[in-house]
């Protein structure tokens, strides 16, 4: 039905007759001619319509904004002056000459032009996507994509599927069921990842796997979360973490130097109890200057409990963190709303201090808990955070990971608040993580339970759980974190270990893995692999705030769709097949 598309159009094509196909973007008469805007998914071109052609003048007149056209006109040079820099194709323009008007549009219930409600976009989101901006989303996903499968087919993975039902796998969040009809009673899990799968397939030899995978989460949404997401899923066997992440650093520096003509540079590493000592994260945004310095040892010994307490409590932690030259820009008010954001994290209150002269010794510090804190303590405080006139600093003191969250997330906010934050991509891997982490009581896998740990064996792993090491890295990019991955577990007595520091007994470890672990008695590589999130990467590539610009039909913050209105009821006569009741649950 076309030729080209509206967005092909240039002035090697002058005096030619092109055929397109598309929707009116805009309207405009002026003066007996009426020209439009012509769009498909490549862009716009001008077109003109002379009233000298009575019949296609009159079709013309009719146009209204989104009909969807199909038009035969030649191209013409614009005059220099006329020419329109802001397009594309504003060097030429289209005379029509033949208009078909495929389909009309009723005024459009969302304006492209203004602000709209995130649930007016999704309720229409198919006049959405229409926008110039969504368009410019799908296609660079689509195109990374592309580049993706380019780099890993030529460097030798094999793109394999996994099955999307399946039993549930240890992720962390809640799955999605899904009722078997033929086996009464029993549910199918749809995969969080494909990770045992993928484990099984290094175990039959593909030593090199990747797939772009949907996943399926039950969990909170954020702006970065969405129940249904896609990986770009990686697995090798007979390669160590350092190879992993050199040919993965490879893949993502080879993708923003082909989509964005960016030169990310080599990553630096940072282990994990560097990134939450100097960040308060394991996902530490390096274009933030701002970074925290312990001074727990300079208050173990002061009257002030606030400080006292943690300062000498193995699990406490005291922090401070400077910001450069704004005591005067930071207002009380200002520290009010910031002890209000850090309660959100769990921290009491927010200490602070101002330094106004610092040659002026005490009298130069303003703080209310100045009173509080001895000459000598003030004094490595000031060294310590390399203080100067006109600064600021917070404190955090309570339990460690209290602090780091809390005063992590101040560091972000002042950062942004007073453009702190540097333009530029700040690629790194964070390494070394704890293997596991305590929870109410009961240690967990900080990955999942098939990581590997560093330099143990299963009776090491056993006797000192919590000083353990997991082979495990995250790739970080401007405080996001874009991948991760691990060496994983190919011997079973360490994998039994495992469990039985998770407290997994046999019984349930046989019940839930029994097949990995029958498979790793028949000569298991070792293997290890990493799993990208392709939305978030992409969100960030494009400079979206929410993955939900990146993805065609993306759920809303209560995992709803509001397209399709989905989730719905179910047919009675459809449960009662599954052998499946709804049950109103009891609010009181």
């Amino acid at each position: 039905m076309r030729s080209h598309y509206c967005g092909q159009l240039e002035t090697s094509l002058v005096n030619q007759s092109v055929t397109l196909c598309g929707w009116v973007n805009k309207r405009r008469d002026l003066g007996g001619l009426i020209f439009i805007d012509m769009r498909d998914r490549t862009g716009l071109v001008q077109v003109v319509f002379d009233p000298d052609q009575q019949a296609l003048f009159e079709t013309a007149n009719k146009l209204r904004q989104e009909f969807c056209i199909r038009l035969v006109g030649t191209v013409r040079a614009r005059p220099e002056s006329q020419v329109n820099k802001t397009m594309a194709t504003g060097a030429v323009e289209v005379m029509a000459t033949e208009l078909e008007i495929i389909s009309r549009a009723e005024p459009l219930p969302i304006d492209f032009n203004q602000q709209v409600s995130e649930e007016q976009r999704l309720r229409f989101r198919y006049l959405d996507l229409r926008r110039p901006n969504m368009n410019h989303n799908l296609q660079f996903r689509a195109k990374v994509t592309s580049a993706v499968r380019r780099f890993l087919d030529d460097s030798g993975f094999l793109d394999i599927e996994t099955p999307m039902l399946t039993r549930a796998t240890p992720e962390g969040a809640r799955d999605y069921l899904v009722p078997s009809r033929t086996h009464k009673g029993k549910f199918f899990a749809l995969p969080q990842s494909p990770q045992l799968f993928k484990q099984l397939l290094m175990m039959s030899g593909f030593d090199r796997y990747y797939q772009i995978v949907k996943c399926f989460r039950d969990e909170d949404l954020r702006a970065d979360r969405q129940p249904e997401f896609t990986q770009i899923d990686i697995e090798t066997s007979f390669m160590t973490s350092d190879q992993v992440m050199a040919v993965t650093e490879q893949m993502v520096r080879k993708l923003f130097a082909e989509m964005l003509d960016v030169d990310l540079g080599d990553f630096p590493r940072m282990t994990w109890h560097e990134a939450m000592r100097r960040f308060g994260s394991d996902k530490p945004d390096l274009r933030n200057p701002l970074e925290l310095v312990d001074v727990a040892d300079l208050l173990k010994d002061v009257e002030f409990k606030v400080f006292a307490g943690p300062a000498n409590d193995p699990k406490g932690r005291v922090a401070a963190l400077k910001v450069p030259g704004k005591a005067e820009a930071i207002s009380r008010k200002n520290i009010d709303e910031y002890t209000n954001f850090v309660g959100i994290y769990g921290a009491k209150g927010l200490a602070w201090m101002k330094v106004n002269d610092l040659s002026a010794g005490r009298e130069g510090i303003q703080s209310p808990v100045l009173k509080f804190i001895p000459d000598d303590a003030l004094e490595g405080i000031l060294a310590r955070t390399e203080a100067a006139n006109g600064d600021i600093i917070f404190f955090g003191a309570d339990k460690a990971t209290v602090v780091a969250e809390a005063l992590g997330a101040l560091r972000l906010k002042v950062g942004n608040d007073f453009e702190l934050v540097s333009d530029e991509w700040r690629p790194l891997w964070v390494v070394d993580f704890p293997m596991f982490e305590e929870h109410e009581g009961r240690l967990h896998a900080i990955h999942h339970p098939f990581t590997a740990p560093v330099g143990v064996t299963p009776d090491e792993l056993k006797a000192n759980p919590e000083g353990a090491l997991s082979n495990a890295y995250d790739m970080v990019l401007n405080g996001v974190e874009v991948g991760g991955g691990s060496v994983r577990i190919h011997n079973n007595e360490m994998q039994q270990a495992a469990f039985e520091i998770l407290g997994i007994g046999k019984e349930e470890a046989q019940e839930k893995f029994g097949f990995l672990l029958e498979a790793l008695k028949y000569g298991t590589p070792p293997h290890a692999g990493l799993a990208f999130g392709l939305d978030r990467l992409v969100m960030l590539m494009v400079g979206a705030s929410s993955i939900r610009e990146v993805i065609a039909f993306p759920k809303t913050t209560t995992a709803a769709c509001v397209l399709t209105d989905a989730p719905g009821l179910a047919n009675p006569e459809a449960l009662a097949e599954l052998n499946v009741a709804v049950v109103a649950k009891d609010n009181d």
